[in-house]
């Protein structure tokens, strides 16, 4: 171990004294709970007991306002037993929260009351901002299948704004930070309305059964937790108790809702047609100027072939209301990965992933078989035209099931491509599945190209703490022959006070899924995770995370050309704000130079780096928070400093504004260079269900700067109205850092039919 290793953990050490300060929040603002507040008495416990709600069936809906005034939510059954996940778990929660379940034939409502005996916190109305979890909110997951895997959360605050999201194999397989099992991008058309009151905050939540899928019959039993998330008490309440190292999508653990009845689809079809008009202006010079108009027409539609099965079709498929990227900065000889942010690819999307996923986080060698961003877009990121596409994905018993057909157009000067995807895997045991992929990439015209994906994967989950993940992977494209295969395994041990993975990959020189995201062939990697989870009693701290991760790479003939010590410690204080420091030590083999700059090559040879990393973070839910990074490491026979800084406020519930700027200063003996990127995003909501959002990027490295604002209007469930204005400028000169060059202007209206 390092001889400065000690040093973080001193540090660790230091922060676990107990606090001198006093405790969070003013008395001169308190709310006082009604009396049985403060003596509700712990759900259930044991495996096998979960707590149940009945729901009850009405005949006049209740009007989605966020008061609870109608007759009918004082004939439902009251849910009223939380107990804390955070900071003592176990104990009853601090703050009385009431839960009501009703039902229609066609809907799904929940009625919540949550006394509050500090302010609530919220400040964000935007719809699926991630600054909705650190604030004042309410949760509610179901298991419509109850099959203990998968599930469909709703998310709504004190100000009525609503994130949803789809969750498979309980969120878990991915590894560190997100993960594919967790699709927020998911838009599912439902309803909710809150209001904030002297006592606390009330809200309604309407969920039509057309939104989720369930196997058919009369009589419904559905997996269901609640969770609350008190913000001035960094407080973490439930229903059904899970411990502190899972979360809402431990599905297992959920309670069961009883008395649903009758319920329906209706005629389970979504049609949604859109309309795009604009304008581009391309301004290639100062006497070469092009203006283009823009105008376009076509439809998503969804049919439910089965209660569990989708059939989705696109036809002319635009995606002019899509965010644009995040500008990276890539200091490495390996692709980057872009997130997809398309809807028609977003819903389902697990019914057809198999790879590694991030579970080589910090490590580039991510394979993932298919990669959804491979279709409509350039490898540069600029659209490639869509002519249509058809998919089925879903669930028939224990059968998952997705099939996926795209033809692109020509662009670019080459012909079109058509993708087919088809996957299949089957439920077994309690948590685990066997299955398959295949992935078929046509490439039309004369060249007649082919690229050929198979796979099959098992996911075994024999206890509830314990995962092994697999697959076998092989491709098939002309000219490349043999050593086309990969592997990869995964064992993880995860329990409350611990943190335990090893993974090992394996990918052949001419292993080549086109449609897919593989970072690098020809290597196999083994990478190793030690991480207890210590939770202090009391103190300043709420979590300790150390961590000692190993990472070894050879080629195919098991050459070392790779190694990492990965030292860390993270510590996240009470009020949620993170300190984490980081000791890397590194070890690269370049068997072949690799260009980092227009005029900087680094030589082939062996490297060994040391790389020192600090982070802090302000607790997220503050209105002015800061985000802090400084990297100071060896690099290549030199020097690299890069600073990471980002600062936000939220003026109101309504405006927010926040900068980010990473600075990277490199000095080497081949080169030096410095590379400055800044982003400046500027948000202001209406309501939550019109906002604008505005995101300025700028890049020393291409010399670019760009600008994309988007205003959304939903002006009923699931139909929008979107206004997109984007720019992009080629800067060489200072005094011309404004001059555009190309520029578009897009409004795209989109109503859904829904029978």
């Amino acid at each position: 171990m390092p001889r400065a290793l000690p040093l973080i953990y001193a540090l660790g050490a230091l922060l676990a004294l107990p606090s001198l300060t006093a405790a969070q929040g003013g008395a001169e603002h308190r709310h006082e709970p009604p009396p049985q507040a403060q003596v509700a008495a712990p759900a259930p416990t044991r495996e096998g007991d979960r707590p149940t709600v009945r729901a009850v069936l009405i005949t006049e809906a209740p009007r989605i306002d966020g008061v609870l005034d109608e007759a009918v939510w004082a004939e439902a059954n009251v849910v009223d037993t939380f107990v804390q996940q955070e900071p003592q778990e176990g104990e009853p929660a601090s703050d009385r929260t009431e839960v009501r379940v009703l039902y229609d034939r066609g809907r799904l409502y929940i009625g919540v009351r949550a006394w509050a005996s500090l302010p609530v916190t919220a400040t964000e109305m935007r719809r699926d901002a991630d600054r909705l979890f650190d604030e004042d909110n309410f949760q509610v997951i179901v298991d419509t299948f109850r099959d203990s895997r998968n599930g469909y959360m709703f998310l709504t605050t004190p100000l009525g704004a609503k994130l949803e999201q789809q969750v498979f194999d309980e969120g878990e397989g991915g590894g560190r930070g997100t993960t594919a099992n967790v699709n927020r991008n998911w838009d599912g058309v439902w309803d909710a309305a809150a209001r904030i009151t002297d006592e606390g905050w009330t809200a309604e939540i309407s969920i039509p059964f057309s939104t989720v899928r369930f196997v058919p019959s009369d009589a419904q039993v559905w997996g269901i937790n609640f969770q609350r998330h008190i913000r001035r008490k960094n407080e973490s309440v439930l229903w059904a108790p899970i411990p502190k190292a899972y979360t809402l999508t431990r599905v297992s653990l959920a309670g069961e809702l009883q008395g649903l009845s009758g319920i329906s689809r209706g005629l389970d079809l979504r049609v949604k047609p859109f309309l795009v008009g604009g304008v581009h202006n391309v301004h290639a010079s100062p006497t070469v100027r092009t203006t283009d108009a823009l105008r376009d027409i076509g439809f998503d539609a969804r049919y439910g072939l089965t209660a569990g099965l989708n059939l989705d079709v696109t036809v002319n498929t635009d995606f002019a209301q899509v965010e644009v990227d995040e500008q990276q900065v890539n200091l490495t000889r390996f692709g980057l990965f872009f997130p997809e942010k398309r809807d028609f690819f977003l819903e389902n999307s697990n019914f057809f992933t198999m790879g590694s996923g991030s579970a080589f986080t910090s490590t580039p060698v991510q394979t993932d078989l298919f990669f959804s961003r491979r279709i409509g877009l350039s490898n540069t990121g600029t659209p490639v035209p869509i002519i249509a596409g058809a998919r089925v994905a879903g669930k028939s018993g224990k059968n998952n099931i997705g099939v996926l057909d795209i033809q692109t157009g020509e662009a670019f000067g080459r012909p079109g491509d058509n993708f087919f995807v088809g996957r299949y895997s089957r439920d077994v045991f309690q948590r685990s599945r066997v299955g398959a992929i295949l992935i078929n990439k046509d490439t039309l015209g004369g060249s007649a190209h082919y690229n050929r994906t198979f796979g099959v994967d098992a996911v075994l989950a024999p206890t509830r703490n314990l995962q092994i993940n697999s697959y076998v992977a092989k491709t098939d494209t002309p000219g490349l022959d043999g050593n086309d295969m990969a592997f990869y395994g995964r064992v993880a041990y995860r329990d409350p006070r611990w943190n335990l993975w090893v993974n090992y990959l394996d990918v052949q020189d001419h292993f080549n899924a086109e449609a897919g995201f593989v970072q690098r062939t020809g290597i196999r990697t083994t990478k190793a995770y030690f991480g207890p989870t210590p939770r202090p009693e009391g103190g300043r701290v709420k979590l300790f995370e150390p961590m000692y991760v190993f990472t070894y790479i050879t080629d195919q003939s098991n050459r070392m050309v790779g190694r990492q010590h990965h030292y860390m410690l993270g510590t996240t204080l009470r009020d949620d704000s993170f300190i984490n420091v980081i000791f890397n030590q590194h070890l690269d083999v370049l068997d072949a130079g690799f260009r980092i700059r227009p005029d900087v090559t680094i030589p082939t040879g062996m490297y060994q780096m040391n790389e020192w990393i600090g982070t802090y973070n302000t607790a997220p839910g503050k209105r002015i928070y800061e985000r802090l990074t400084v990297t100071r490491a060896e690099f290549y026979g030199g020097t690299r400093l890069q600073v990471a800084a980002a600062a936000g406020f939220r003026a109101s519930s309504q405006f927010a504004a926040e900068v980010q700027y990473t600075r990277n200063d490199v000095k080497m003996p081949w080169g030096d260079f410095l590379v400055n990127q800044s982003t400046l995003r500027v948000d202001y909501t209406f309501s939550p269900r019109m906002t604008v959002r505005s995101l300025t990027q700028y890049n020393t490295a291409t010399n670019e700067l760009s600008n994309n604002i988007r205003f959304n209007f939903i002006y009923r469930p699931g139909s929008d109205l979107y206004i997109v204005y984007n720019d992009l400028s080629q800067t060489g000169l200072p005094a011309d850092i404004f001059g555009k060059k190309d520029r578009q202007l897009v409004v795209k209206m989109t109503y859904l039919l829904q029978r």
